[in-house]
């Protein structure tokens, strides 16, 4: 039997036609699994697209992204299953804190309005604890996964070094196969992709932020109350650092794990955070209310580090 989605002796020749039919392969193979909404579909592909022309500009100031992003969305997005993951969780987190943004507190240190004049000389500055500083580095991290019209994105220093390195590779491709550049402009292009595979090897994102925040916690013994008061607080960002920090995971891995989490499921990721069943009842209620949220019944069996010796 044939597995194609075609009738016998039809060519499918239209990328359309045949995403529309796979599309309608899966509708059919499971009618009541749910589907992604108009909206996380298209908080994803924004996702997919911003980070694909930051990396094509990176790569190449002259590469013309409109052209590289239609042909891509009309031939199909290059590494489509290793970009969807990220992308997704990207969406669904913007998703989940637009929701509770009226609900977010503010923070002591922020409660304050700006000083007098009299009270801001520069010899009475006092520098900021470590745990501040690196609570500061991580909202500035965070701060670099919105463009400037506060639409969601991944910064590159927050992806994944081999996704990155495919991209970078498969932009390439695509710019050297518009152009007559020959073996010197293909030479470049690679020159280029290893600059920019260098440069980000030791930039400092979110991962690096929240593993720093949560060692300066770990210092003071003030993990779980920091992370009780970010659940209180509706500081989302917060709690998904110290819990991938907490886990050795990426933040992406931890946000899609919270955002997919059945209730039941949530005090065992929350764990190696040691929280009050009942601080985390704030989160619970959030999660509760997202819209069309995907959930999943073994996220914390994804995130379980795996057996010593291979036992």
């Amino acid at each position: 039997m044939s597995d194609s989605l075609a009738p016998s002796g039809i060519d499918l020749p239209s990328p359309t036609l045949s995403a529309r039919l796979a599309e309608l392969a899966g509708y059919l193979a499971a009618p009541a699994a749910g589907r992604l909404t108009e909206e996380q579909r298209a908080l994803a592909l924004g996702v997919a697209r911003r980070l694909v022309q930051r990396i094509a500009i990176e790569l190449d100031p002259g590469l013309d992204l409109d052209t590289l992003w239609q042909d891509w969305v009309s031939g199909g997005i290059p590494a489509a299953p290793r970009l969807a993951a990220p992308c997704f969780a990207r969406a669904e987190e913007h998703r989940w804190r637009m929701q509770t943004m009226p609900y977010v507190a503010v923070r002591p240190s922020e409660e304050a309005d700006a000083p007098d004049a009299d009270a801001t000389k520069p010899q009475d500055a006092v520098p900021p604890t470590p745990v501040e500083g690196a609570y500061l580095a991580l909202r500035i991290a965070d701060g670099r996964r919105r463009d400037a019209l506060g639409n969601p994105c991944i910064a590159l220093a927050d992806l994944d070094p081999e996704l990155l390195h495919t991209l970078l590779l498969d932009i390439a491709a695509w710019q050297l196969a518009r152009i007559d550049g020959g073996r010197d402009r293909g030479t470049r292009l690679g020159d280029a992709v290893n600059r920019l595979q260098a440069k980000l090897t030791d930039a400092r994102g979110v991962d690096a932020a929240a593993v720093a925040y949560h060692a300066a916690l770990s210092a003071e013994n003030a993990v779980t109350a920091a992370a009780e008061a970010a659940i209180a607080g509706h500081d989302w960002p917060a709690v998904i650092a110290l819990a991938a920090a907490a886990h050795g995971q990426r933040y992406d891995a931890m946000a899609l794990a919270l955002l997919t989490a059945q209730a039941a499921a949530l005090p065992s990721l929350l764990v190696p955070l040691r929280l009050e069943r009942t601080a985390i009842a704030p989160l619970e209620a959030s999660l509760a209310r997202l819209a069309a949220r995907a959930l999943s019944y073994d996220v914390a069996a994804d995130l379980a580090p795996p057996p010593e010796n291979g036992r």
